[in-house]
């Protein structure tokens, strides 16, 4: 069943138990944030709550998200509907592997991505499909999402994932692999006595080396209350 949630904005976003999205998401959309006039695409994009918390922002002028499974694209189409978003926001059934031909390569300034974080036959199983697709690579490694991220985008775009710290390594290897530079990282943790859970990091096709070390994000204080900085991020998401 599809449950409809506010961002604020007027933009509302439709989520199920087998497509929602989790406070990475979030992370994500405020790190990646694109520009007004930027062309941006969200591989793996689920929901949709990516293009959907640009949308609300006013980001980015045109936006595809790329979605493998059917049920997940239905459900951005009918966001896309409610909110009458379908002039900037374009919905593609598709694997992230076979976009040749489907989008226009080279021609992205952003591309972003929240991959799955367990490696194909580790971390805990599921017996629903969906969510299997969601956190385990068995259907895409990192290595093709980083491929498939850098043919998109024009020289000097920017690539945005996120993973678990202990795969941090292996996504770093990865960009530099397909081309795209390392060139920012941020850990996020609930709070500043907690290790970090979650490693945002941008690479730019074509760019020099040279890793720049963000402040830690954090999500709680002492007192267990959201950070003014957390606050920001949810922006009008009142849910």
């Amino acid at each position: 069943m599809l449950k409809q949630e506010d961002l604020g904005g007027g933009i509302s976003a439709f989520v199920s138990k087998a497509h929602g999205f989790s406070t990475d998401a979030l992370l994500l959309a405020r790190f990646a944030a694109p520009g007004r006039d930027d062309r941006a695409c969200d591989l793996g994009s689920g929901c949709g709550i990516l293009p959907l918390l640009w949308c609300r922002d006013g980001l980015a002028r045109e936006i595809a998200a790329v979605e493998i499974q059917e049920a997940a694209c239905r459900q951005m189409e009918t966001a896309v509907a409610h909110n009458r978003l379908k002039e900037k926001l374009h919905v593609l059934h598709a694997d992230l592997r076979e976009l040749k031909g489907r989008l226009p390569m080279g021609s992205f300034d952003l591309v972003t991505m929240n991959p799955p974080y367990y490696v194909a036959g580790s971390g805990l199983r599921s017996a629903d499909k969906s969510a299997e697709i969601a956190r385990h690579d068995g259907s895409c490694s990192l290595e093709e999402a980083c491929a498939a991220g850098t043919a998109l985008l024009r020289f000097g775009g920017r690539l945005c994932l996120c993973c678990r710290p202990e795969r941090l390594v292996a996504l770093l290897a990865a960009m530099s692999l397909s081309g795209a530079e390392p060139k920012r990282l941020r850990l996020a943790a609930k709070n500043p006595q907690s290790p970090p859970w979650l490693a945002l990091v941008e690479a730019r096709r074509g760019g020099k080396p040279g890793l720049k070390v963000e402040a830690g994000l954090f999500l709680c204080k002492a007192d267990g209350s959201p950070t003014d900085e957390l606050l920001e991020i949810y922006g009008e998401y009142k849910v």
